[in-house]
């Protein structure tokens, strides 16, 4: 009978240990990240921002190659690449991120047979290592522009 008690009372304290455990577990896995909204030109009344910082990541939307007024760079793919890549670095340095903490870039292009151009200009302004990249023809890119480029940056901690 002592035994059965003993091993009861084992079984209870092993059992709480577990439960415990399992709730420090549970709750540190759902504790929300930081989330902090990097918006350069809030007062343009769009719908997203131009970045959402969470944790230690940092999402970019999409930036095309428009100045502070919204007009697109004149010239092309290759200004207007460039002007993307310059508004995507406005964006790290907003949330404390460097071009160097880009892992992830997507570019869409308005037609794929300018990705040579394109290149050219992404080749020069993204440092080495070469984060990983996407590019694909869009049907259509808002304001009529060139090209499109989204990002993703992890700054080492």
């Amino acid at each position: 009978m002592k035994a059965t008690f003993e091993t009861r009372v084992a079984s209870l304290v092993l059992s709480a240990f577990a439960i415990a455990l399992t709730v420090g577990i549970a709750a540190q896995s759902s504790y929300c990240q930081e989330r902090k909204a990097i918006n350069l030109s809030p007062d343009r009344g769009l719908p997203f921002s131009d970045g959402i910082v969470a944790g230690n990541t940092l999402y970019v939307a999409g930036q095309e190659g428009t100045d502070d007024a919204g007009k697109l760079a004149a010239g092309g793919i290759g200004p207007e690449t460039t002007t993307a890549l310059d508004n995507i670095q406005k964006v790290l340095k907003a949330a404390g991120f460097e071009l160097k903490d880009v892992v992830s870039v997507t570019v869409y292009l308005a037609d794929i047979h300018e990705f040579p151009d394109m290149n050219k200009v992404y080749k020069t302004v993204m440092p080495d290592p070469k984060p990983a990249r996407a590019t694909m023809q869009a049907a259509a890119l808002v304001n009529n522009a060139r090209v499109e480029i989204s990002a993703i940056a992890v700054k080492q901690k």
